[in-house]
Formats: structure tokens, C-alpha cells, sequence
């Protein structure tokens, strides 16, 4: 298919939690083709629906050389040690901050054929698929940081070139 705008910071498709898939259909087979188009391009670690304007539960990833994507994606379990790692976000461009992350985090879902899909991992993957999965429900990385990080994250999101 094709590599999809990114939506920015302001626009509410990134406020708003998404859809199940109830059925999977050529839409949502275009729709998973065109999150992995977007999050094959180089330094992208994960790409949501809702980043590219679509309001389903559905995530793609890229991470050393791993590749995929789950549809209906559900975190089993995050553990290990909750620590501040930098993040950043393609729909708030530029701009990285640290974010409270667990160092492990596992998640289920299917793929387009129904079949159950379970990524796990830690490290970047743990951070890209809690990341992906506050997408999914509504949440930026920026709602998770600490408050006076979250103030200052805040300025500078204002002072931005692009919102």
C-alpha cells in the first residue's frame, strides 16, 4: 500500500481511545500494509492507527530488525524496573523526554488471519509496545511524564514550529 501522513500533537484522533477490529476485511489488510509501509521507513521504532488517522486497535513495530504488527493488542504484563527512559514520538516531532518505562512488557493480540500473536521483549521493544498500546487508548508519551517535565514538554510543544 503506501506510507501514511503522520497526525501531530493537537489533532484529536490522538486523544480519542480506538475501535476493536471486529472483523478483518480488505480494510483492515490495507490498513496493516500501510502501518508497516510507515514504520519501515529508517528510526521509526512503532507506528499506531490512530497516528495515521485511523481510529482502530491496531500497532506496527520495527525494532533491531523485528518486524510486525498485532491487531487488537492487549498488554499482559509490564514488569521489571519502572525507569526514565528518553522518548520521543513521531505526532510530537523533535521533541524527547524522559518517560517512565517498564524495562519488560509482553502483548497479545492476532494477526490478519485471526491466529494469536504474543510480542514480548525489553529494552526499546518493551518502550515501543507500551508506547504503541497508550496510542491505542487515547495517551501520549507526554501524559506520562513527570510533572514538571510534562510543564516544560509543554512550552516547548507550544513554541514549536509545527503546532
Amino acid at each position: 500500500m503506501a506510507e501514511r501522513p503522520i497526525r501531530v500533537f493537537g489533532d484529536p484522533v490522538l486523544k480519542t481511545p480506538t475501535e476493536r477490529v471486529a472483523q478483518i476485511d480488505d480494510t483492515v489488510r490495507g490498513l496493516v500494509a500501510d502501518l508497516l509501509d510507515s514504520v519501515a521507513i529508517p528510526g521509526r521504532a512503532g507506528v499506531a492507527a490512530t497516528q495515521i488517522g485511523v481510529g482502530l486497535r491496531v500497532f506496527s513495530f520495527n525494532v533491531d530488525g523485528q518486524v510486525g504488527y498485532v491487531i487488537n493488542p492487549t498488554i499482559e504484563e509490564m514488569s521489571g524496573e519502572l525507569t526514565l527512559r528518553e522518548e520521543g514520538c513521531l505526532s510530537v516531532p523533535g521533541l524527547w523526554f524522559p518517560t517512565p518505562r517498564y524495562s519488560y512488557a509482553r502483548v497479545r493480540g492476532t494477526d490478519l488471519d485471526g491466529n494469536p500473536v504474543v510480542v514480548e521483549g525489553t529494552g526499546l521493544l518493551a518502550q515501543a509496545l507500551q508506547h504503541e498500546t497508550d496510542h491505542l487508548d487515547g495517551l501520549l508519551y507526554l501524559d506520562r511524564l513527570e510533572p514538571e517535565t510534562r510543564k516544560l514538554a509543554m512550552k516547548q510543544v507550544r513554541e514549536s514550529d509545527w503546532f
